[in-house]
């Protein structure tokens, strides 16, 4: 029988129990044994700093948003306090209140500039107008015709076109009358300055000359169908307000200016009843209006 034989190293044989009085690491029973996991030291503190950055983070907003809400408050109040002020300044100004004296001669100066267009023709140019003949007795002159507006160098003669001209006349409106007795033929023209200065500055610069004016507006198959440049007589101008009046009288006869004697013309009732028919024409147009006393009527 043949006997085992034993190893030579001195270990014991794999799968043995292994050597009198050493513990064998892997237990009693072979298996490897169970480590528990402990967590690491600085996961705490990892915790508490991400808690307290969390922390601040909202602390963060919230003073942000304090800021915020400061700031709109402060947006708010100032937008409100501008809005009443705003509301404060405009009931100011539009609150009825009385009229300063520059703003009732604005209004006047207002009023006045605007009636060549605001009135009809017949407004500017009435069919009768009161004059004063001989013996200053009341007589009234009777309009023919008006014609149509033109401009003002077309409708004067050239050197008062030229000042008409300079000092920015806007238009020029006419009209014819006759007197009482249908003798004396009498032609009215209103320029139209831009304003009243301008009229001050461009009848300043007219001359005296009384052979040149406006020019005659003749209307065929009536009393003064043959008045022409030729037969005026005289001619002259008044100022009212932003507009020059001139006038300018010849015979219904057709009688020349050349024609007629200077000193029949001087002791003449042709040139006063010109004259005066015009200047009530003038008067019109700039006489003052009625001012309101207040910004919005007659209540302030």
């Amino acid at each position: 029988m043949v006997r085992a034989r034993r190893s030579t190293s001195g270990l014991p044989r794999a799968g043995g129990a292994g050597t009198p009085g050493r513990r064998n690491p892997l237990g009693a029973s072979g298996r490897g044994s169970r480590v528990r996991s402990w967590p690491a030291a600085g996961s705490r503190r990892l915790a508490a700093a991400r808690q307290r950055a969390e922390l601040d983070a909202l602390q963060q907003g919230i003073r942000y948003r304090r800021v915020f809400v400061a700031l709109l408050g402060v947006i708010i109040a100032v937008s409100a306090f501008v809005v009443l002020l705003g509301t404060v300044g405009l009931l100011g100004e539009t609150r009825s209140r009385p009229l300063t004296q520059a703003e009732q001669n604005r209004y006047r100066q207002e009023e006045i500039a605007r009636r060549w267009q605001a009135w009809p023709a017949t407004g500017v140019f009435p069919e009768e107008v009161k004059y004063l003949g001989l013996d200053r007795a009341q007589q009234y002159a009777r309009r023919v015709g008006i014609a149509p507006e033109t401009e003002c160098a077309k409708a004067a003669d050239p050197s008062v076109a030229h000042v008409l001209r300079d000092h920015g006349c806007v238009t020029m409106l006419r009209a014819t009358y006759v007197d009482q007795t249908s003798t004396f033929v009498i032609t009215v023209g209103v320029a139209v300055l831009k304003d009243e200065e301008a009229r001050v500055s461009a009848g300043e610069q007219l001359t005296q000359d009384d052979r040149v004016g406006v020019l005659p507006v003749a209307f065929p198959g009536t009393v003064t169908e043959r008045f022409g440049a030729a037969q005026r007589q005289r001619t002259g101008w008044v100022g009212a307000g932003p507009y020059l009046v001139f006038s300018t009288a010849g015979y219904a006869d057709g009688r020349a200016r050349a024609a007629v004697p200077p000193e029949e013309i001087l002791h003449s009732e042709l040139w006063p009843a010109a004259k005066s028919v015009g200047n009530q024409i003038a008067y019109f147009l700039a006489d003052p209006p009625k001012v309101p006393p207040c910004t919005q009527g007659n209540v302030c």
